[in-house]
């Protein structure tokens, strides 16, 4: 058995429920707060989420990370993408220093980047988190893009990389990824474990024309049907026609559930590690909060089989984690109510 199964199989054995104890402790106290009840709506919905995921009714925000894994994939040779294959290891170079979109929206909401390669093309960046599995997938329409057991590496990598962020302390972890061609990937993820039609969850990515979009569609459908993934076995559909820092943000969900931490997914490729890694546990799911919908059409099918109701619906498709961290503030904002308002009976205000 290699290190990537036995880290899974560990973490794995270490998720468990929700509380439901501190979830009714939460509603009650909602409810005894000076506001008609459930006046603040989703909001309410939220802190009694996260109390239920950290077992207590006072959860904390505070310290935040946003967890960017980086790859490449081999089926850009099929020209799915309006961005060349080396835009991956050079948008790395960018988030190292600081000029990308995820850095300026992460600063503003008080979250470390970490930045992981875990499959760049690329030699190693400093000040990265260099844990390259391979360089890049192999091109799914000519075989597998991944043996199983580098799916099961990357796997592990997002695993001790989570791990090692939250013994530095982490209240919230959000997801990011960056890896040209990686919206072909999702998309035969999202259709084998959707069962949806390649050409309904196959979307434009980078901003690609109608007829890159129609080949798109057919690589995805060639891809499915020559590696027949099986959606029992999310290991298998990874490997397959997946990604490594898909794979990668599989094992930072799932350590995030054991260690009773909310995820903040972001966008379609958060969407699609989601699946992977709540096939893998039944629980994983009410540790997720969907931070918002992309555009990708892809992403509103994973997000209802995960049975996610997204915070925002803000008509963006970047990735880089750049939505799950623009929803940080609603979390401090649910916790801050939960937490900081006064009851009814401390203020000596009126009852209904």
């Amino acid at each position: 058995m290699g290190r990537g199964v036995i880290a899974i199989e560990r973490v794995i054995a270490r998720i468990g429920r929700i509380d439901d104890v501190a979830a009714r402790a939460a509603r009650e106290r909602l409810d005894a707060l000076t506001k008609p009840q459930g006046s603040l709506g989703r909001l309410e919905e939220l802190a009694i989420q996260l109390s239920a995921i950290v077992g207590h009714t006072t959860p904390h925000t505070a310290r935040r990370a946003v967890i960017v894994m980086a790859a490449d994939h081999g089926v850009t040779a099929r020209g799915v993408s309006a961005y060349p294959r080396e835009v991956t290891g050079q948008m790395v170079a960018n988030f190292v220093a600081g000029g990308a979109a995820i850095n300026v929206l992460a600063r503003r909401a008080g979250a470390r980047v970490v930045v992981v390669d875990v499959g760049v093309d690329a030699p190693a960046i400093p000040g990265v988190l260099t844990h390259k599995v391979a360089r890049g997938t192999r091109d799914m329409t000519e075989g597998p893009a991944l043996q199983r057991h580098e799916a099961e590496r990357a796997v592990a990598v997002g695993i001790d990389v989570f791990e090692k962020e939250h013994e530095q302390g982490l209240d919230v972890v959000a997801t990011g990824d960056m890896g040209i061609g990686n919206t072909t990937a999702a998309s035969a993820i999202t259709a084998v474990m959707t069962g949806a039609a390649a050409s309904s969850v196959v979307g434009r990515g980078t901003g690609i024309d109608d007829a890159t979009l129609a080949r798109k569609i057919e690589i995805v459908e060639h891809a499915i049907a020559l590696n027949r993934p099986e959606p029992w076995d999310p290991l298998d559909v990874l490997a397959k026609v997946g990604g490594l820092e898909i794979a990668g943000l599989v094992g930072v969900i799932l350590a995030a559930c054991a260690h009773r931490v909310p995820v903040l997914l972001d966008g379609f490729i958060s969407g699609a590690a989601a699946l992977i890694a709540a096939r893998m546990h039944p629980s994983v799911t009410a540790y997720l909060i969907a931070a918002h919908r992309s555009v990708e059409p892809g992403h509103e099918a994973s997000l209802r089989a995960l049975g996610l109701r997204p915070l925002l619906e803000l008509e963006l498709r970047l990735g880089e984690g750049t939505g799950a961290v623009l929803a940080i503030p609603l979390l401090d904002a649910a916790a801050g109510v939960l937490t900081d308002m006064a009851t009814f009976d401390s203020a000596r205000v009126s009852r209904r």
